[in-house]
């Protein structure tokens, strides 16, 4: 799921340590996750009032935070809806804005793999900040080398860390649902002019793909999904657009990859 973006590169966090500075757990959570609690709730806001500006019930934000959960989804969840786009495109869409959580879950097999049945709210509030967070801890064996002692049997992560991690998934899915109900109730009850409003989402979406570019420093990825896009607009009917585009921009791609592993095997 994509949503305002703290750095991934977060030193190792060591529980016992931080659970001694806290005094429990819930408080050592909440310390952890207070930076996703500025996001969540900045961002949760602008997409509660974007939802009832769309003209769409309050309840309806806090229930997508429950049952979808995925930030830069449910925005375009909005949009999608507005324009009357069928399921597939739908589908489509959300797929491949969200495919980066195979590798978050992936990555995150072996912490899950002995913690009990919780484990499966873990992998459905794997977000792109709570896989930063949770995955910044520190893991049994290094907690067994700082310690001076034998690391558990297969590496299994204890009680205290796995309620550390279920704490931390839930208080970052509370800080985005109550936001969204915020900004929910706030376009509800009081008079707000929404002009502006909508930019939220274009202005998130720039910010994702200038991570992107900096991330992959393959320009030409954008360029061809660039103009895929804007030929799309002016060629194909507003209902298959963007489907052509995306079909568009994965063939180029596809095709370019293919030219240049022939051409690098040749030479």
């Amino acid at each position: 799921m994509q949503r305002t973006e703290i750095s991934t590169k977060i030193p190792p966090v060591n529980l016992k340590k931080s659970q001694a500075e806290s005094g429990s757990i819930l408080l050592a959570a909440l310390k952890f996750s207070s930076p996703v609690f500025l996001g969540y709730q900045a961002i949760g806001i602008a997409f509660g009032l974007l939802l009832v500006e769309a003209g769409y019930p309050f309840w309806l934000a806090p229930l997508m935070g429950i049952f979808m959960y995925a930030g830069a989804g449910q925005f375009i969840s909005v949009g999608l809806f507005a324009a009357g786009a069928g399921l597939a495109e739908a589908v489509l869409v959300q797929l491949i804005v969200n495919a980066r959580h195979i590798a978050y879950g992936f990555s995150m097999l072996k912490r899950f793999r002995s913690l009990p049945a919780y484990r499966f709210y873990l992998i459905y509030a794997l977000t792109d900040e709570t896989f930063a967070l949770l995955s910044s801890l520190e893991t049994p064996a290094e907690n067994a080398e700082a310690a001076g002692t034998s690391p558990p049997e297969g590496g299994a992560w204890g009680k205290k860390q796995g309620t550390f991690m279920l704490l931390t998934a839930l208080l970052d899915q509370f800080y985005w649902v109550s936001g969204s109900l915020i900004g929910a109730l706030a376009g509800t009850l009081i008079p707000f002019n929404f002009e502006g409003i909508a930019f939220a989402l274009s202005a998130l979406f720039v910010v994702l793909m200038i991570e992107q570019i900096l991330r992959v420093r393959k320009p030409g990825i954008f360029v061809v999904s660039a103009a895929a896009a804007v030929l799309a607009v002016f060629l194909l009917p507003g209902r298959v657009s963007l489907l052509g585009a995306m079909a568009f921009a994965f063939s180029l791609i596809q095709l370019i990859n293919a030219v240049s592993s022939k051409a690098g095997g040749k030479g």
